[in-house]
């Protein structure tokens, strides 16, 4: 696969539907690899009409593991590289949990790249209110799967139970497969702890966000644990004009049954953008 660089860091990344006129970013949470948007999700994308791009942030996948400090500026710099690399100019961004606050930081420090922005089960600043069972899931570390794989993989099933949607649940053979995936491609559990220092250090973005003037859907599950609904709430209050979407039954992830309620949202802020031209 191609890659693309800012700097010293090298991003793996991945398109789909290149004959597309308009290009659709899409932006992982924390420590997710780009495959969190599966190939199926971007085949959506691209039957309505868009380009799908989507990439592993650095400290995750297949891209560069830096081993000092960065931030969320950096990141969202990251992503403009991964556009100017597939020769897009301007962009519609969607982004999930860190991933909605990298689009976030994107809109607000390069405004002449973005279209239209959806911010997914996310808040302007990472001062989130989770449950006690949902922050362990980032908090814990995994067992080694070298020392015991087994224990490794029950591990990220349960912690995908934790903050899954209750409403559209994965089967156990689902959630095995996926965590042997992920690790069989890449893991890096240290960038972690660095992509929450990123969080950490970008403050709060709420002043920031009222400057926006972009058409922009606010999408958040009733049920997300993780980042709970406050969060969805206060990014739709300081975006101008955003629309906010509440999901029953939504938690804090992307299963097959939401693939066309988020497809949904981020088409209907990209179409706004063409009726705003």
């Amino acid at each position: 696969m191609p890659k693309a660089r800012n700097g010293a860091v090298e991003l793996e990344y991945q398109t789909f539907g290149d004959d597309r006129p308009e290009a659709i970013l899409l932006v992982n949470g924390l420590g997710s690899q780009m495959t969190r948007w599966p190939e199926a999700f971007c085949d959506i994308l691209v039957a309505r009409g868009y380009r799908a791009i989507r990439f592993d942030n650095r400290d995750t996948g297949l891209s560069t593991w830096p081993t000092e400090r960065y931030t969320l500026k950096d990141m969202a710099a990251d992503a403009v590289a991964v556009l100017e690399a597939a020769g897009v100019a301007r962009a519609h961004i969607a982004g999930v949990s860190m991933g909605g606050m990298i689009v976030q930081r994107i809109a607000i420090d390069h405004p002449a790249r973005v279209l239209s922005m959806t911010s997914i089960m996310s808040a302007p600043s990472g001062n989130v209110v989770a449950t006690p069972e949902a922050m362990a899931v980032i908090s814990n570390p995994p067992p080694s799967p070298e020392a015991d794989y087994e224990a490794f993989i029950a591990h990220g099933m349960k912690n995908a139970r934790t903050i899954g949607s209750p409403a559209y649940a994965w089967t156990d053979a689902e959630l095995r497969e996926r965590v042997v995936a992920e690790h069989r491609r890449a893991f890096n559990p240290a960038g972690v702890g660095r992509q929450r220092a990123a969080i950490g250090a970008d403050g709060d973005r709420t002043e920031e966000l009222r400057k926006i003037r972009i058409p922009t859907v606010v999408l958040h599950g009733e049920d997300d644990p993780l980042v709970q609904p406050v969060g969805g709430e206060a990014t739709a209050a300081a975006i101008p004009g955003a629309e906010l979407r509440m999901v029953p039954g939504m938690g804090h992830d992307l299963p097959p049954g939401l693939y066309d309620v988020f497809a949904d949202a981020i088409c209907t802020a990209a179409a706004r953008a063409k009726t705003n031209a």
